[in-house]
C-alpha cells in the first residue's frame, strides 16, 4: 500500500508540474501574440496623435487635398496617396506575372541541377538593401530609360487615344513609371519565393495522373497546381503589394518628387514613404511635422487595409473550397 500511494503521490505531482508548464507555455504565447497587437495600436496611435495638430486644422478634408506646400501651411495628402497606389498598382502588373514564370519555371521547367542555384540567387535578391536599388534606379536605370525608351513610348503612343495620355510626358528617365519598374524588382523576389516554395507542396501524384491521362505541362498547372495553391499564392502576392506600398529610399531617388497628379506615368510624382523621408529631418513646423505623422499614419492605414482584403479574400476562398 506504501508503494502503491507512493507512486500515486509521485504521479500526481509529475501531472500538476506538467499542468504548470502547459498554462506557462500558454501564457508566453498568449504574451508574444498580445506583445504584436500592443505594438501596431502603439504605433497607429503615435502616430495619429503626432499628426493631430494636422487633423485638427484641416479635418478629414487633409485625406482629399492636393496642395502640399510649406510655405503657406497648406498640406493635404491626395498626391503622395495617389502616387503610392499608382507605383505600387505599376510594380504589382509586372512583377505578379514575372514572378509567376519564374516560379513555374523553377518547379516545372528547369533542370535539376539549375534550380538550386536559381532559386538560391532569387533569395539573395530579396536581401538587397533598398537604398542599392534606388541608387541603381538613379544612376543606370534612369539614363537608359531617358535616353532609348521613354522617348519611343511617348513618340509611338503620343496619338493612341487613352494609351498615349498614360505613356506620354518629357523623358526625364525619373517618374511614376520608373519607381514602378524599380519597385517590380524588388518585389520579384518576394513574391517568387512565395510561389515557388507553394508550387512544390503539391503532391506529385496529382500532376503525374494528369500528365498520365494526357494533359499537357500548361492543364496541369492551370488545373492542378493552381487550384491546389491558389490561397498561398494569393497571400504571396498580396505580400509584396505590403512591400511595394511601404517601399521608401528606392522610390525616394527615382520618383521624382513633385506634388503633382498626372495621368503620364513619365511624370515625376511622389509618394507617402518618399515624402516622409525627404521632408522630415527638415520639418520644424508643428503643423509640417505633424502633417508628416498624418500620412505615416495614412500609409499604415492603407498596408492594413490591403491585408485586411487579402485575408477577407482568403477566407473567402476557403469557405468556397469546403462548399
Amino acid at each position: 500500500m506504501n508503494a502503491t500511494a507512493l507512486s500515486l503521490t509521485s504521479t500526481d505531482l509529475r501531472t500538476a508540474r506538467d499542468a504548470r508548464a502547459d498554462r506557462l507555455f500558454r501564457w508566453l504565447l498568449a504574451s508574444a501574440g498580445l506583445f504584436v497587437l500592443l505594438s501596431l495600436f502603439a504605433a497607429a496611435l503615435s502616430m495619429l496623435w503626432g499628426g493631430r495638430e494636422a487633423l485638427q486644422a484641416f479635418g478629414l478634408g487633409f485625406f482629399f487635398s492636393s496642395e502640399w506646400n510649406v510655405g503657406t501651411r497648406e498640406f493635404g495628402a491626395l498626391v503622395p496617396i495617389y502616387g503610392t497606389l499608382v507605383s505600387a498598382g505599376i510594380a504589382m502588373l509586372i512583377a505578379v506575372p514575372v514572378s509567376f514564370g519564374i516560379a513555374l519555371f523553377l518547379t516545372e521547367v528547369a533542370p535539376v541541377w539549375m534550380r538550386g542555384p536559381v532559386g538560391m540567387a532569387i533569395e539573395l535578391l530579396a536581401g538587397i538593401p533598398s537604398i542599392i536599388y534606388g541608387m541603381w534606379g538613379l544612376f543606370v536605370l534612369a539614363p537608359q530609360l531617358s535616353e532609348h525608351v521613354y522617348p519611343w513610348l511617348d513618340e509611338t503612343f503620343s496619338g493612341v487615344p487613352l494609351v498615349g495620355a498614360v505613356l506620354s510626358g518629357p523623358p526625364l528617365g525619373i517618374g511614376m513609371l520608373t519607381a514602378g519598374l524599380v519597385l517590380a524588382i524588388m518585389v520579384i523576389p518576394f513574391v517568387s519565393s512565395v510561389m515557388r516554395e507553394v508550387f512544390l507542396t503539391v503532391p506529385g501524384r496529382l500532376k503525374e495522373s494528369a500528365y498520365a491521362l494526357g494533359s499537357t505541362r500548361w492543364e496541369v498547372v492551370w488545373d492542378i497546381v493552381l487550384p491546389y495553391t491558389r490561397s498561398a499564392v494569393i497571400g504571396g502576392v498580396f505580400l509584396g503589394l505590403g512591400r511595394a506600398l511601404g517601399e521608401t529610399m528606392a522610390v525616394t531617388f527615382v520618383i521624382g518628387n513633385a506634388y503633382a497628379i498626372s495621368t503620364a506615368l513619365l511624370e515625376p510624382g511622389t509618394s507617402i514613404a518618399a515624402t516622409i523621408a525627404n521632408e522630415f529631418a527638415e520639418a520644424t513646423d508643428p503643423l509640417h511635422r505633424g502633417s508628416l505623422l498624418l500620412l505615416g499614419f495614412t500609409l499604415f492605414l492603407l498596408t492594413f487595409i490591403v491585408l485586411a482584403v487579402a485575408r477577407l479574400m482568403l477566407r473567402q476562398l476557403a469557405k468556397r473550397e469546403g462548399n
